[in-house]
């Protein structure tokens, strides 16, 4: 029994890992393995627009599938990586990036941690430079100055033998 268990749990293992392998659909793989390959490596890139933090390659979504076949589709007429990339984006918006290009209307995106670290830095620097208020002084009141003398005239005097 307690064999039976191991290999159940084994194989509950493996069938989990396999998940994300599963998702291309061995009757959509070309025959070709060097478009294949290319396929796979365009479908890595793009993203599963119902996932969304998945590439379409290991998302079994529906309309991952159809992006899958397009992208294999393209690759058939003998289109390039970059042509059949452009043509999804055409399709489908930046957003099926998963890396988005470097444009000017990304700059945003890629520039915003940099400037952020670094203004961190620079106020964080400022700060701790910035020299502390002292408190000015302000003369005694005659009550004041009334106290310190009674204190001091009070005070043994100290010799410096002993």
């Amino acid at each position: 029994m307690r064999g039976f268990i191991q290999t159940f749990i084994v194989g509950l293992l493996l069938a989990l890992c396999a998940g994300p392998v599963l998702a291309v659909d061995p009757l959509e793989r070309l025959k070709d393995p060097v478009l294949e390959a290319r396929a796979r490596e365009i479908s890595a890139g793009l993203r599963c627009l119902v996932c969304q933090n998945q590439s379409i390659d290991d998302s079994d979504a529906s309309l991952a599938k159809d992006l899958r076949l397009l992208v294999r589709q393209q690759l058939q007429k003998g289109e390039s990586n970059e042509q059949v990339i452009d043509y999804v984006v055409a399709r489908y918006g930046e957003f099926v990036l998963l890396k988005p290009r470097l444009h000017l209307n990304t700059i945003l995106l890629w520039l915003a941690p940099i400037v952020l670290v670094i203004g961190g830095i620079l106020l964080a620097s400022r700060v701790m430079r910035r020299p502390q208020p002292e408190s000015p002084a302000r003369p005694l009141t005659p009550e004041e100055q009334a106290e310190l003398q009674s204190v001091l005239s009070s005070a043994p005097e100290k010799s410096g033998s002993k």
